[in-house]
């Protein structure tokens, strides 16, 4: 659908959206969306698009290699604009511990349309950083996920409803095989993310990278025109997942009374 879910949940007539999902047609179909209500099983979120759409195989083993050999100069990044608006913002404090650990952390401020203009700042950012910080976004999740895992780097997260209630189609099922967690309270409350990423060894990033990289695929959407030859991508496993949910609810009568 192509949006949010709560995109599509408005109740009042003057609320931005429709209440699309509401109306009875609705009710019993498998919706692909780009965040999901966790507790809605007919909802299924997808990945985000983001700028890379291979037209081979090759396009995706070339960039897989070009990520992992990658030289990473700092141990995490952040792109994000603070909310000046919102009490005890969080994309604030994220933004001063990165500025507050020179050369340990790169920050890319987000104001305005400094990310939305097609600039390769945060590409490079994620490129060159072991690790990228992954807050909630205006809704719990936020495109720039799927940005910084197909440029290889190690996403943290602070809710769990940003990735692991999301994704699991494309994602690994063991959250801590390719992301590190820390709980926004800890870092509210004085919780160093230099110190928490610090304690990872070379050995454990290589093989949390390594998880990442090995599931790009799924989280990129082809050319679509040419596709793919033997490695699925996001469409793909969409796609089957879909079909899967049909058989499923035949069996097992998944019904949205």
């Amino acid at each position: 659908m192509g949006r949010i879910t709560w995109d599509f949940r408005r109740t009042k007539d003057e609320d931005w959206g429709s209440k699309c999902i509401y109306l009875p047609g609705m009710r019993n179909i498998t919706r692909l969306l780009i965040e999901r209500n966790p507790w809605d099983y007919f909802d299924v979120a997808v990945p985000y698009p983001t700028g890379f759409h291979p037209r081979s195989d090759s396009d995706v083993l070339e960039w897989q290699d070009f990520v992992r050999n990658h030289n990473r100069k700092t141990l995490f990044c952040f792109a994000g604009a603070p909310r000046d608006t919102i009490k005890n913002d969080f994309r604030s404090l994220l933004l001063r511990q990165c500025m507050n650990v020179s050369g340990l952390c790169r920050a890319v401020d987000c104001a305005g349309t400094r990310c939305s203009n097609g600039t390769s700042l945060v590409l490079e950012a994620f490129l060159d950083s072991e690790f990228c910080l992954q807050p909630r976004g205006d809704s719990f999740t936020r495109r720039s996920i799927f940005d910084c895992m197909v440029a290889g780097s190690i996403p943290v997260f602070f809710w769990h409803r940003t990735a692991y209630l999301q994704y699991q189609w494309f994602l690994p099922s063991d959250p801590k095989s390719y992301s590190v967690f820390i709980h926004r309270n800890e870092v509210k409350n004085g919780t160093s993310i230099k110190s928490v990423l610090e304690s990872y060894s070379k050995e454990e990033v290589k093989k949390i990278r390594e998880k990442v990289i090995e599931y790009i695929p799924k989280l990129v959407y082809a050319k679509p025109k040419e596709g793919l030859e033997s490695i699925k991508d996001a469409f793909d496993v969409a796609i089957e997942g879909a079909l899967k949910r049909i058989k499923e609810q035949k069996q097992f009568g998944h019904k949205w009374k």
